[in-house]
């Protein structure tokens, strides 16, 4: 009578498998000590599996595995995408891009000692804000202004500091949602100050502010609606009759959001400038949206009242690092000088038509019978111009592929290519390829197109 068979339930040492050639690349990618969690987390999974327990390591492909485990953590990695959607300020995909120029313009600053917070002309320690403040007040009129981590920060901090125990008031048209669950109640409730409701959501006047007014009032707020738009019976305030009645106890602020400055394309959209002259005490903006600069939060006006946000306590807890003040710094600098290394992306892509076009021919010639031109819009995103659509163009594919299948795969190559899905059919929105992705992109799609054949459409 013949023996049974001996299982080997011996899985090998976690040690030995580190040697493997193919862990070789994912420890330079994700750090060794990352890869020796994760091979001792698949280890521990394989011996919860039946296969393993009924057969032992002869049923599990062990190497398939453990690629398969370092390769997931792999694509959490930060790394660079084509954007192919049609959103311009995109949040998922890092808002907007630098110019190049300028990120090369402040390398050696940031892989060298600066001045940040060194006066050179003292000798002495100095503002860590350096030239920003001038800048800002070129751009946009204001007295004086502070930079902090993002518009949240900047809104609470001015909360904190100028209403903490005293009433604010909102009108019920403005208590926004932003992506991430910041809502305006919330925040006021986390300054300490106390929410007062005004109008109602679609009709606020100036008399409601008004009315509403008491001793314990600090501040009106008003909040710029800029992922949203109601339109129809709608009635809102002339800020400039709204700030010319307040009384002098009475501050009026404005959460402007989008950071419009100088940008061109839009005449919807009030820019910082146009606020502050309006009457409003401060002005709330984000610097990487219509501004185009690195994630920021900005806050201008007047000089006094920036003042008393500067000396807060939490304003050393939102100050942005050197690499952000020194490339919203030089970015700034352009912007006034009108050089295009200063546009924002959203300009940039805007007024430039003819890219779009240019980058589907050149694919269009690169995959003939694989692609077909559609007409698609445009839109600039990131929180900012929500019912503002612009002409653009995209690429179908052609594919025999079910379309999440495709969009899947378009994912899933060495350099993202994030697209779009409309009527079960992939679409690559040329407007939003930035000048560097199209010989990338090309070769990507040759490659992913190569082993299927396509079924051409009338």
């Amino acid at each position: 009578m013949s023996e049974p068979t001996r299982i080997d339930y011996q899985l090998p040492q976690v040690e030995q498998l580190l040697q493997r050639e193919f862990l070789q690349p994912f420890i330079a990618a994700l750090s060794r000590p990352l890869v020796t969690e994760l091979v001792r987390e698949e280890l521990a999974a394989i011996r919860q599996l039946p296969a393993f327990r009924e057969l032992g390591v002869a049923a599990i492909p062990l190497d398939e595995r453990l690629s398969a485990r370092c390769q997931h953590h792999l694509r959490q990695r930060q790394t660079r995408v084509i954007n192919a959607t049609g959103t311009v300020i995109h949040t998922n995909l890092g808002r907007s891009p630098l110019h190049p120029a300028l990120w090369d313009e402040v390398r050696e600053l940031n892989t060298s000692y600066n001045n940040l917070e060194l006066s050179l002309n003292q000798g002495k320690r100095g503002e860590r804000k350096g030239l920003i403040a001038r800048l800002l007040g070129c751009l946009t009129g204001a007295e004086e202004s502070l930079v902090v981590n993002n518009n949240a920060a900047a809104v609470l901090l001015m909360l904190q500091t100028l209403a903490a125990g005293r009433e604010v008031i909102v009108s019920r048209g403005e208590q926004i949602q932003i992506g991430g669950g910041f809502r305006i109640p919330d925040i006021l409730a986390l300054s300490g100050a106390k929410l007062v409701e005004v109008g109602t959501t679609n009709i606020t006047t100036a008399e409601d502010y008004l009315n509403a007014i008491t001793e314990q009032t600090a501040l009106v707020l008003m909040v710029h609606r800029s992922n949203f738009a109601i339109r129809g019976f709608t009635e809102s305030p002339d800020i400039h009759e709204l700030a010319r009645a307040l009384p002098p106890h009475v501050l009026l602020a404005v959460d402007q959001g989008s950071g419009l400055t100088t940008e061109t394309f839009t005449d919807e959209e009030p820019s910082v400038r146009h606020y502050l002259k309006a009457g409003a005490h401060l002005v709330c903006y984000s610097g990487d949206k219509l501004l185009g600069g690195p994630q920021a939060g900005m806050v201008s006006g007047r000089a006094d009242l920036i003042a008393r946000l500067e000396k807060h306590p939490m304003m050393r807890a939102f100050r942005p690092s050197r690499i952000v003040y020194s490339l919203l710094e030089r970015m700034l600098i352009h912007k006034l000088n009108r050089d295009p290394r200063g546009e924002g992306i959203a300009q940039r892509t805007v007024c430039n038509a003819e890219a779009m076009q240019e980058h589907a021919s050149a694919l269009l010639r690169a995959l003939p019978g694989r692609l077909r031109q559609v007409p698609a819009q445009l839109v600039v995103g990131g929180g900012t111009l929500p019912d503002q659509f612009y002409p653009a163009l995209a690429l179908e594919i052609i594919d025999p592929r079910p379309a999440q299948q495709l969009h899947d795969a378009l994912r899933a190559l060495p350099v993202p290519v994030i697209a779009t899905v409309r009527q079960q059919s992939v679409l690559l929105n040329m407007a939003t390829l930035l000048p560097g992705d199209l010989p990338l992109l090309t070769s990507q799609l040759t490659r992913l197109l190569a082993g299927t054949t396509a079924e051409v459409q009338p």
